[in-house]
């Protein structure tokens, strides 16, 4: 991946991020922590 992408893909991101706190209030941001707090539980478990 070069720098370029890299930065591209953080860019991203940070806007996604960004327009979910403006529109939602970050609800979509607290949904997908959430659940990837539960993927990581389970993947625990089959550790």
């Amino acid at each position: 991946m070069t720098n370029r992408i890299a930065a591209a893909l953080g860019l991203i991101v940070i806007a996604a991020l960004l327009a979910d706190l403006m529109l939602a209030g970050g609800a979509a941001s607290l949904f997908l922590a959430k659940k990837l707090a539960d993927l990581i539980e389970y993947l625990a478990f089959w550790r």
